[in-house]
């Protein structure tokens, strides 16, 4: 039996797998996330193998030393959307279902838990495990918005309208808010800062 798995080991080496590190994981994850707050996802709210390959990738390399190829972010990035839907079946499951940014567990009381495991056996760690990948996970592959330090809020007042022609033309960039300088300084994964790299 070893033999069949030596073999194994031996295809997967020959074609470029490789089993990703927690390390890893967590760096490229915090890379996608930084990504997504500069806005490098398509219209359809995608990385573009482009993007992958020319900014994520060689940023993921550096910090960590390796050589992954888009095939290696493929692979990770089918499991992290698997993470992705595990947490968001669990937080659909149920209007019981919370999530505490602090703990970084999902929290529900004994029997929404109960009813949900009937259904979802297979999710019984999420229970009282540490899902503390779920919010850059809410931002690299669920389509959530960015939290936190770098993000742009829109602020109580704001109903999410949208703009008139006439008022165009009376928007300035200058009236935004947001300090892009701040942005480029904040010791992103992306920026080549020494302290991350």
């Amino acid at each position: 039996m070893d033999d069949v798995q030596d073999d194994v080991q031996i295809v997967k080496k020959r074609k470029g797998y490789g089993q990703w590190t927690q390390e890893e994981s967590k760096a490229l994850l915090e890379i996608m996330v930084d990504a997504a707050n500069r806005g490098w996802r398509d219209n359809s709210g995608v990385f573009t193998k482009q993007i992958v390959e020319d900014r994520i990738l060689p940023a993921l390399n550096a910090k960590l030393g390796c050589n992954k190829t888009y095939n290696h972010y493929y692979s990770r990035l089918k499991w992290f959307k698997g993470r992705w839907i595990a947490y968001s079946t669990l937080l659909k499951f149920n209007s019981g279902f919370g999530y505490d940014s602090i703990s970084k567990k999902f929290t529900a009381p004994n029997e929404v838990w109960d009813d949900y495991l009937k259904a979802h056996p297979k999710d019984k760690s999420l229970r009282d495990g540490v899902s503390d990948d779920y919010e850059d996970l809410q931002i690299a592959v669920g389509g959530g918005v960015a939290i936190g330090k770098n993000s742009i809020g829109l602020g109580n007042a704001t109903d999410a309208r949208t703009l008139q022609a006439s008022e165009v033309q009376d928007t300035c960039i200058d009236d935004l808010t947001y300090d892009l300088e701040e942005f480029e300084q904040n010791n992103s994964p992306l920026t080549g800062s020494p302290e991350v790299l």
